[in-house]
């Protein structure tokens, strides 16, 4: 966060790992999933290879890191979103990454902690990217039955289907003072509306607020 302004800038996923868990405990699980291009998506650029320049870019193969890792010497189930790669979208791999984690978590009995860091549901995987906001509540809800307690952290900005799915239905939610959490965006909703928009609107302190 800049000292001056307070403009938030997004930490990369393993940045936030070296920062939350103890030193040397993480370790990845899953690292090696990867999306396929089932609609051939084409947005100036096919997805397939805004894909492949994304992982030489971020050395990320998703927008999601998943493991076990010590967090105060308190084993748990981790999960950080990577806005560097591709405005941390959520998608095939984000959602399965989720779920996989969940199931592990509650076999192990192990808490559940989700860093949110994400523009919204991928658009280049349509519908199979929608699918994966009922895949990951569905995944936690299996923790709840399983009397494991998740933690959902969201950072600046948590926003579109990631807010409206797991970032938002854990156990304890924390969110990053300042950080803009919402569905749509307030210019979106602020050209929709024709209506000024409260100050402070969709910030975390607000939030708390109502």
């Amino acid at each position: 966060m800049c000292g001056t302004c307070g403009y938030h800038f997004t930490l990369p996923a393993r940045e936030r790992i070296a920062l939350t868990a103890d030193p040397g405990s993480f370790d990845e699980m899953w690292k090696d999933l990867r999306a396929i291009d089932v609609l051939e998506f084409n947005d100036r650029v096919p997805y397939a290879e805004k894909l492949v320049a994304t992982k030489a870019k971020t050395g990320e193969s998703d927008a999601m890191v998943t493991g076990t890792a010590l967090i105060k010497g308190i084993p748990c189930a981790l999960g950080v979103m990577n806005f560097q790669f591709l405005g941390g979208s959520m998608g095939m791999v984000v959602g399965e990454k989720i779920a996989l984690l969940c199931e592990m978590a509650a076999e192990k009995q192990l808490p559940v902690v989700l860093f949110a860091c994400s523009g919204g549901a991928r658009m280049h995987e349509g519908a199979v990217s929608l699918m994966q906001m009922a895949k990951t509540c569905g995944a936690l809800h299996r923790c709840n039955l399983a009397g494991v307690p998740t933690v959902s952290v969201m950072t600046h900005p948590t926003t579109g289907g990631v807010t409206a799915s797991f970032a938002s239905v854990c156990d304890l939610l924390i969110a990053e003072p300042g950080a803009l959490i919402g569905f749509a965006g307030p210019r979106v909703i602020q050209t929709t509306i024709k209506k000024e928009l409260p100050k402070g609107f969709q910030r975390s302190e607000f939030l708390m607020e109502k």
